[in-house]
Order: C-alpha cells, then sequence, then structure tokens
C-alpha cells in the first residue's frame, strides 16, 4: 500500500516563483498513482527570519503538522511538495522504522549543504541536506540525525566554496549528471528516494524555480529510478508550473510517480 502525502509548503524557498509550490504540489499530488492520498494542511502565510532562516516559525509549525500526519499513516509514502524542506519528517520517520541499513539518494541539482550562516536569504530548502546529517537549527533538524555514510548525492551541478568544503569535510557520496547511473553500484538495502525536479535539463523540464542547465533528461531519470530496488519511500519536490498545464512535464511527473511506486 502506498499512500501520497501531499505537503504545499512554500516558505523554505527564497525564489520570486516560491509560491507557485503550492499549486505545483497540488498537480504533482494528483498525477501520482497510489492507494491513498493526504493533503497537510500547511500554513500559508509568510514569516518571519530567525537566526538567520526566513519563515522559521512557520516551517517549524509546518514539520510538526507534516509530522501529525505522517503518524497517522502505516503504509509506504510518497511525499509531494512544495519546497524540499518538506521531505525532513518523511525521511526522519524512515530513519526511525529502517535505522541505520537506509540510504537516501538525494537526486538533486543543489547539494543544499549551507547553513544559516553562508546562505545570506535564509532559505531554507538550500540547507535541507546538512540539516538531516545533524547540523541544523533546533525545531527544523532530526533528532537522530543521518550519517554520512547514509546519504548519496546524484545530479549535482551547482554549489559554492562553503558547499564544496563542507562536502569535502564529511565525505558524502556524490555523483555528477555525468555518471549519474554509478549511484546504482552497491545501493543495497531499503532506499528512500528523494527528487528535486531541478535535476532535470531545463529545456525538457522548466517548472522549477532553480534550474540549472546542462541537467538530466526526464527519460534517463526515470529509467534510473526504475532500477532501484525495494524503493521504501520517496519524495518529489519543488515543483512550480505556470498557470497553464505542460502535458509532456504532466507526463514526466507520472512516469515518475509510476517508477517510485512500482
Amino acid at each position: 500500500m502506498t499512500t501520497v502525502l501531499c505537503v504545499p509548503q512554500w516558505q523554505g524557498s527564497a525564489s520570486g516563483k516560491a509560491r507557485q509550490l503550492m499549486a505545483g504540489a497540488r498537480r504533482a499530488a494528483a498525477l501520482v498513482s497510489a492507494d491513498a492520498a493526504v493533503t497537510v494542511p500547511v500554513l500559508e502565510t509568510d514569516g518571519d527570519k530567525v537566526a538567520g532562516i526566513r519563515a522559521f516559525d512557520v516551517l517549524v509549525e509546518n514539520q510538526r503538522l507534516t509530522r501529525k500526519a505522517l503518524a497517522g499513516i502505516d503504509d509506504r509514502v510518497i511525499t509531494i511538495g512544495g519546497d524540499c524542506a518538506v521531505d525532513i519528517p518523511s525521511i526522519d520517520a524512515a530513519h526511525a522504522r529502517y535505522g541505520d541499513a537506509l540510504t537516501v539518494l538525494w537526486i538533486d541539482a543543489h547539494p543544499d549543504v549551507y547553513s544559516p550562516q553562508t546562505l545570506p536569504s535564509g532559505a531554507f530548502h538550500g540547507m535541507v541536506v546538512r540539516a538531516l546529517l545533524g547540523d541544523g537549527p533546533a525545531g527544523l533538524t532530526p533528532e537522530q540525525p543521518l550519517a554520512p555514510r547514509q546519504v548519496i548525492i546524484a545530479g549535482e551541478r551547482s554549489g559554492d566554496v562553503s558547499e564544496h568544503e563542507y562536502l569535502a569535510k564529511t565525505g558524502l557520496r556524490r555523483y555528477g549528471v555525468a555518471d549519474l547511473e554509478r549511484v546504482l553500484d552497491g545501493l543495497r538495502g531499503p532506499v528512500y528516494v528523494h527528487i528535486d525536479l531541478d535535476v532535470l535539463e531545463p529545456t525538457a523540464f522548466g517548472a522549477t524555480c532553480y534550474p540549472e542547465p546542462n541537467g538530466v533528461q526526464p527519460q534517463r531519470l526515470i529509467d534510473l529510478v526504475s532500477q532501484v530496488d525495494d524503493i521504501i519511500g520517496a519524495a518529489i519536490t519543488e515543483h512550480a508550473p505556470s498557470v497553464d498545464a505542460n502535458p509532456d512535464e504532466d507526463e514526466v511527473l507520472r512516469q515518475l510517480g509510476a517508477a517510485l511506486t512500482r
């Protein structure tokens, strides 16, 4: 059994298109087939910058609401965002269930390992992987962090000096677009697959807040996900569509959903 958990949060992003993430979450959730669907009633208002993080109190409350929704779900969960920070409670729940055997495959154009001190915008979606590793603010960081060996970053092609220094220090496994399929080598046990849609080539899928050139073609990503065994949970995040529907992008979301829930 699989449940789609729609979390239409936008406040983790500082993009001018951030509010489009609300509609993007709902549209993507409707395109992923599952046995049940739950929408988290997240706050839709903005908030103040606290401790270097914009909308801090709103994000804390949205995490609480998401954890409350997860507590009532026993199925495998496919989390649909919204900005990528929506995935912290779902990954934390998977970690609680599967322990140190869990691997998180973080597929994203960006490594998301900024800190409040190194990201002037305070956009928390740029700090999520770092928070999952336990290096983040109280209220937004899991009590049981992942170990660096449990995280693989794939499709990365951005990031600044501070992020690259942190990645080198932690020893996180990283694969770029050119060697994307290498993530499959030795990938065993329960796997949680996180997809930030800006990993895709923007000329093929442009409905994201922070598109990066030279990305992964949609079919290549679908094929990659289809080869991952034992997907125990997953997420599709950062969908920021325009008002007009894009049938080609909708089809990409359908096929990604099918690959994740097979």
